[in-house]
This record gives C-alpha cells, sequence and structure tokens, in this order.
C-alpha cells in the first residue's frame, strides 16, 4: 500500500517572498513609528538625483497604511499569485517590478506632494494578468470584460469619489499587467 505523506510546501515562492516582504515592511512600521514607510517604503516627489527616490520606486509597493490595508491587498496577491507563478514563472517579478516603477513615476510626477504605498497596483495588475488565458493568438473576450469592470469602476470612482486612494495607481497597475500579458501570450 503506496500511502502519500502529508505535508506542507512552498507553491509559489514568487508570491510568498513578496507576502512575506509587505509582512515585514508594516512590522518595521510599526517598531519606527512610520519612519521606514517614509524612508523606504512610499514613493513621493523627491530628488531625481537621490539614490533612494529610485529605491522607494520599487518598495513603495511592499509598504502598507495598517494591517486591514495589508490584509486586503495579500488576500488578491495569495489567491492569484500562485496561479500566475504556475503560468508564467518568474516572469512574474518582471510583473511587480514593471508596476512598481511605471506606478512610482506616474504618481510621483501626476501627484508629487502625496505619499504612495501600497500593492494595489500590483493587485490590479495580476486581475489584468490572470484575464489573459488560453492559448488562442487575439485578445480574450475575459480580458475586455474585466478591464471593463474593474477599470471602468476605478475610472468612475476616481472622477468621483474624495478618498485616500490612488485609483490611478489602480489603472495603471491593470493596464501594465494587461500589456505584459499580452507580450508573453505572444512569446
Amino acid at each position: 500500500m503506496n500511502r502519500k505523506k502529508f505535508r506542507i510546501y512552498i507553491n509559489a515562492p514568487i508570491t510568498i517572498t513578496f507576502a512575506l516582504i509587505c509582512l515585514i515592511a508594516l512590522g518595521l512600521d510599526y517598531a519606527t513609528n512610520s519612519a521606514s514607510t517614509v524612508l523606504v517604503f512610499s514613493t513621493y516627489g523627491s530628488s531625481w538625483f537621490s539614490i533612494m527616490t529610485y529605491v522607494r520606486l520599487i518598495c513603495h509597493v511592499f509598504g502598507h497604511a495598517g494591517y486591514e490595508h495589508l490584509v486586503s491587498n495579500m488576500l488578491y496577491i495569495l489567491l492569484l499569485g500562485p496561479i500566475l507563478e504556475e503560468k508564467y514563472h518568474d516572469r512574474l517579478i518582471t510583473v511587480i517590478l514593471t508596476t512598481a516603477i511605471v506606478t512610482g513615476v506616474i504618481h510621483n510626477i501626476i501627484q508629487p506632494n502625496v505619499m504612495l504605498l501600497g500593492a494595489s497596483g500590483v493587485v490590479f495588475a495580476f486581475i489584468l494578468l490572470s484575464s489573459i488565458t488560453g492559448k488562442e493568438n487575439g485578445i480574450p473576450i475575459t480580458l475586455i470584460l474585466v478591464a471593463a469592470m474593474w477599470l471602468g469602476t476605478e475610472f468612475y470612482t476616481g472622477m468621483t469619489a474624495t478618498d485616500n486612494i490612488s485609483h490611478i495607481t489602480h489603472i495603471i497597475g491593470g493596464i501594465s499587467g494587461a500589456v505584459l500579458g499580452m507580450i508573453y501570450k505572444k512569446r
């Protein structure tokens, strides 16, 4: 009789590492009374001659404004990440980095006096990237429907809401995921 042993295993190392870095960043935020978040884990208009500006363009996706903010983003990351990692492997790192840099640069140009932090741009990149499935050439109908619903809601909310949410980051993140997904699909 062949018995399989029950074990816990790492099914998505990139996704799990991303989530752990976010958790560590939040712990550092609490331990330093937000100094680490301001210095490293958020982005805002600062001198392009400072190396920290470039560090923050990547690291702002790890910072979160509190436990609830972290959990709301990590639920999507941990749900979608393993599926995407299975399909795209190490290219998922490129999706995360590209989304971080593009959303950070655009945010710093449009709203340099506002601090941006959180993984929601990456979440939207994952959502749009996950809608690009199948082996046929062309644009999948699921991508069109997801883009219309998610991004349409973000455009509307961004124009009408007065909240502390960077809707432009959601939109740019979603566009990043869709564009990279179409590039990967052609390969």
